[in-house]
């Protein structure tokens, strides 16, 4: 039995993240509720408002200059219609890749936001395409966290971390 069990979890295992790219894993998980922004989009607009939809302990690692982090876990609405005031902002929504931050986006979409956008690719396609990250001091690192030892597969530049 328990010869089974292992052999079920490595199967799982291989098949969700061995031969998956971000778009293969994207196309699997979002449903594309939220319209996407490439990064190179992203890198030409000014005026964006972007919200990490990390975790505090990925958040604390990195994150993209400038970013919110408003989180995934204990997303508090309270707390970001507090400080986004104007529904007509332009904001970006990321996590790692982009699968978190689609329902993030969701979630801001239901608050009568009009113009949120999910960075395709996350801040794992934001690092992989040359993007500055900067620590919680506002110095450049090159440290990702990458949420978990699969996960880091899909993050090509930058230093993995996916431990607290």
């Amino acid at each position: 039995m328990r010869y089974y069990i292992t052999t079920i979890a490595i199967i799982l295992t291989t098949w969700c993240f061995s031969q998956n790219t971000i778009p293969k894993v994207l196309e699997k998980f979002n449903n594309k509720s939220v319209p996407y922004i490439s990064v190179e989009l992203l890198q030409s607009k000014e005026n964006i408002v972007l919200l990490d939809a990390r975790e505090i302990k990925e958040f604390n690692v990195s994150h993209i200059e400038n970013a919110i982090n408003v989180g995934f876990d204990k997303f508090n609405s309270k707390k970001v219609t507090s400080i986004l005031k104007d529904k007509k902002d332009t904001i970006v929504v990321y996590c790692s890749i982009g699968v978190r931050s689609e329902k993030i986006g969701e979630k801001l979409l239901k608050l009568g936001y009009k113009n949120v956008f999910n960075l395709y690719g996350g801040i794992f396609e934001w690092k992989n395409k040359g993007g500055k990250v900067v620590t919680n001091q506002n110095i450049k690192t090159d440290k990702i966290h990458t949420f978990n030892k699969e996960w880091s597969v899909y993050l090509k530049k930058g230093t993995k971390v996916y431990e607290d």
